[in-house]
């Protein structure tokens, strides 16, 4: 984060206020803590991946034929339920602070545009990723606690891994979205706040953005805005 934010002059204005709120004051508490389950769920793909899950494991050698549960699901299923909870949490605090971006505090315009009470501006944006969040708090119901018979009663406890998986990649990609709108906003609030800069790493990135999404000055339709800036997210260098 001081690396991100180093040089800016937006940062190095006088405090007028005691705290933030949680939702950037605790970014590295709460990304990490999700970067560390992100990390967990490689590790157990990645041996699941190597590992034999064939039933029964035929072993040449020692002419042994052994009928175990390689195959069961629960490493994957578990792991699957951890990163869904993991990325929506990521979701979940960055439409907090989109949320905080629009309420017309810290001497920025409501909604993020110049005459809030013509204009909606900001909101219509906000509210979907509000959506998509609410839709993800959902999703984040564990699969792996879930169980089925079948096989008239052979298969008496599967994981549902294959329904953890499914969830998981719509929580990812609604995640995406929020994200996206998040740097929509925090750009419109970066070009509210000028003359002052930020730091030149967000400078580049910032005129990045604006080369695919301009400012909005009046109301427009945000779906084609919001689309262009989920594109350019799903295209930056992953870190």
């Amino acid at each position: 984060m001081r690396e991100l934010l180093k040089g800016s002059a937006l940062i190095k204005r006088a405090k007028a206020h005691v705290q933030d709120p949680y939702s950037f004051r605790c970014i590295p508490q709460v990304h990490g803590a999700s970067r560390d389950a992100i990390a967990y769920v490689e590790r157990v793909v990645e041996c699941e991946l190597e590992s034999v899950t064939d039933n029964p494991t035929v072993f040449d050698d020692e002419d042994l034929i052994i009928s175990a549960g390689n195959f069961h699901g629960q490493p994957l299923a578990l792991a699957l339920d951890f990163l869904a909870i993991a990325v929506a949490e990521l979701g979940s605090i960055s439409e907090r602070r989109t949320y905080k971006l629009i309420s017309g505090n810290r001497g920025l315009p409501a909604f993020l545009v110049a005459e809030p009470g013509l204009n909606s501006g900001f909101m219509i944006p906000q509210y979907t990723s509000a959506s998509l969040v609410s839709a993800n708090k959902q999703r984040c119901m564990p699969n792996s606690v879930d169980t089925i018979d079948s096989s008239n009663g052979q298969e008496d406890h599967v994981s549902m891994g294959a329904a953890a998986a499914l969830k998981t990649w719509d929580v990812v990609e609604d995640v995406e979205r929020i994200l996206a709108i998040e740097l929509f906003n925090a750009a419109q609030a970066l070009d509210l706040r000028r003359p002052a800069k930020t730091s030149s790493k967000l400078e580049s990135l910032h005129a990045a953005f604006r080369e695919r999404v301009p400012f909005v000055q009046n109301d427009v339709v945000m779906h084609d805005l919001m689309e262009a800036s989920l594109a350019f997210v799903k295209e930056l260098p992953l870190q």
